[in-house]
């Protein structure tokens, strides 16, 4: 049997420190355990709303590519060049990977988010196989004339990790979470509810990029002084991968107040080191928190008042925390690893090229 290969398209670059490209990562290396052949090109990193110049390069990049090849694009570039994707169908075998629906963005306007479905239900519509990073976006795609025949479901996987040892420190419990400072991560939202927080000892380390947004970063910076934070929180910017190993390893109670999320990452990350969860009840968090065990406390997103009242009873009640933490570790042990998350993305692709191309392939849905 000849070796499988393909191109693997993404915007920016592959090590860009984001769940998503993270994803990417490792799905690439995983297919390479098995035996995949890859080749990674990365184009200008204005994607989802590229330059003129940033569609020039990804045309540049999908024409010299030979007929026939399998080619797999980060969805956050196939989603807005639709116009490129209807050119190469025909003659590559494209499979785009969806992290979450570029019209669904939080912080974006409508005008924007109109132009984003027309661009990505355009684009999708000549995706024969569709790989999504999970359930959750079943229904969505629905919506775009998706049927569930052409999705092909791959969460992400975790590492075997030892479980977190805590801070020990007696006079502070260290909350952490790991997000990009964005409108769509809920910061904002964690500020506020700790500000009420008077009563508790606490501290916050947010990790994840201050770059990527930067008005919203600056927004956040601000907020924490206005709320009298400055010193019990820290923004942390963007970690290696043994910075934030050392991280999760410290803390005590892992928060995420995100407002919209498909199969969140850094949730995972938390419950494989066995570390009680507050978050929300977007997308798959519920399914991973508050399944046959019990490994944490969810709220509505943007929901302040709630939020607050969840931190305010696992702060102040150690047997409620030891509690959690248990259910995370037997929810961790559940968890699929990254060899998993490759195992069904070959599968995915290997269903990809034993199928026949067809006029189906190649036309609007």
């Amino acid at each position: 049997m000849p070796q499988p290969s393909l191109i693997f398209i993404v915007p920016g670059r592959l090590e860009t420190r984001t769940g998503g490209y993270e994803y990417d990562r490792r799905i690439i290396s995983g297919l390479r355990d098995r035996g995949w052949s890859i080749q990674v090109r990365e184009l200008e990193d204005s994607f989802p709303q590229p330059t003129a110049a940033a569609l020039e390069r990804a045309d540049r990049v999908l024409s010299v590519i030979e007929d026939g090849t399998l080619v797999v694009i980060d969805g956050l570039a196939f989603g807005a060049m639709p116009e490129h994707i209807e050119h190469h169908t025909p003659r590559l075998s494209i499979v785009p990977i969806v992290h979450a629906l570029l019209a669904n963005e939080i912080g974006i306007d409508r005008t924007t988010a109109g132009r984003y479905e027309i661009s990505e239900r355009r684009a999708l519509a000549r995706a024969a196989r569709i790989v999504v990073a999970g359930r959750v976006l079943f229904e969505p795609l629905a919506e775009y004339g998706v049927t569930r025949d052409r999705i092909a479901v791959v969460e992400p996987g975790t590492d075997r990790v030892p479980v977190a040892r805590g801070s020990h420190d007696s006079g502070a419990l260290h909350l952490v979470t790991v997000a990009t400072l964005n409108p769509g991560k809920g910061h904002d939202v964690l500020f506020r509810a700790l500000a009420t927080l008077t009563g508790h000892q606490w501290r916050l380390t947010c990790a994840g990029s201050t770059t990527r947004h930067p008005q919203t970063a600056a927004r956040l910076r601000s907020m924490l002084v206005e709320l009298g934070l400055g010193d019990r929180v820290t923004l942390a910017g963007e970690l290696d991968a043994p910075a934030m190993a050392s991280l999760y390893d410290s803390a005590d109670l892992f928060v995420l107040p995100t407002l919209s999320e498909t199969h969140p990452l850094s949730v995972v990350e938390a419950l494989a080191r066995g570390l009680p969860v507050i978050s929300t009840t977007s997308g798959a968090i519920p399914d991973l928190v508050c399944g046959s065990d019990i490994a944490g406390v969810l709220v509505a997103p943007g929901d302040v008042e709630g939020l607050a009242s969840a931190l305010s009873h696992v702060l102040g009640d150690a047997s409620c925390r030891r509690r959690l933490a248990e259910g995370a570790r037997r929810v961790r042990e559940r968890l699929p690893t990254w060899d998993d998350a490759a195992a069904k993305m070959d599968a995915a692709l290997w269903d990809r090229l034993a199928r026949p191309r067809s006029h189906e392939d190649t036309k609007n849905v």
